[in-house]
């Protein structure tokens, strides 16, 4: 005995559909994963990626080539292969450029940045070079130290002892913009000895007349000749 129930045969439209390949659209590309010793590596670095906000000023000049110097890193300690001899580089605008790389808070821009102020400071002839660049460093540092990151404050600090060093008592008439933010953070315990030690260096180099800058804006400072 027949049923009463007909089972109906799949449309042509039906055939289409259940037979459609899923692979019709186009695989995505699998990218090769980046190696960890691309981090270190110049050539590698990419500033313009989808993941990383737009490169900061000495960034991208870095990406471009527009410093003269790369990090050479070693098993110990990385160090900088400078293109040409530091005695022969412009200080103007590589020393204030340097400066601005010293907020950085990425390697190794800050690494760069941090040593090659100090090397370029160290040539022969820097404080002929670097006194005209004060009212252009003096900003940029202050920048610096009042840098939220306790690693960027640090470096904003040796700097300004660095430069302090090579200038001498010529920083005297900019030293007032910098102290303020020193002030702030004499109350971190963590930094209040570097600090101090740092305001000393200061008037070492700059002279009696520092003592009065330095008291003006931080009265507890006691002189070193005192």
């Amino acid at each position: 005995m027949s049923s009463g129930i007909q089972i109906k045969p799949k449309t042509a439209v039906q055939k289409n559909k259940t037979s459609t390949p899923l692979s019709c659209s186009p695989e995505p590309a699998i990218k090769p994963q980046p190696k960890p010793s691309d981090k270190l590596n110049p050539k590698t670095i990419d500033p313009f990626g989808a993941y990383s906000r737009p490169p900061s000023a000495f960034a991208a000049i870095y990406a471009k080539g527009g410093i003269p110097c790369r990090l050479v890193h070693g098993s110990v300690k990385h160090r900088l292969q400078w293109e040409c001899l530091p005695e022969t580089v412009p200080f103007d605008p590589l020393l204030v450029t340097l400066a601005e790389g010293l907020r950085e808070t990425k390697h190794p821009y800050t690494f760069v940045s941090k040593e090659g102020f100090k090397e370029l400071l160290m040539v022969e002839g820097a404080t002929e070079k670097a006194i005209p660049l004060l009212p252009r460093l003096v900003p940029v540092l202050k920048a610096a130290l009042a840098h939220s990151d306790d690693e960027v404050f640090g470096r904003g600090l040796d700097a300004l002892v660095q430069l302090s060093a090579v200038v001498g008592p010529s920083l005297n008439d900019h030293l007032k913009h910098l102290l303020t933010n020193l002030s702030r953070r004499l109350m971190d315990k963590k930094f209040r000895e570097k600090i101090t030690v740092a305001l000393q260096k200061l008037e070492q180099y700059g002279g009696k007349a520092t003592v009065a800058i330095i008291k003006s804006k931080i009265p507890t400072y006691c002189s070193i000749s005192s």
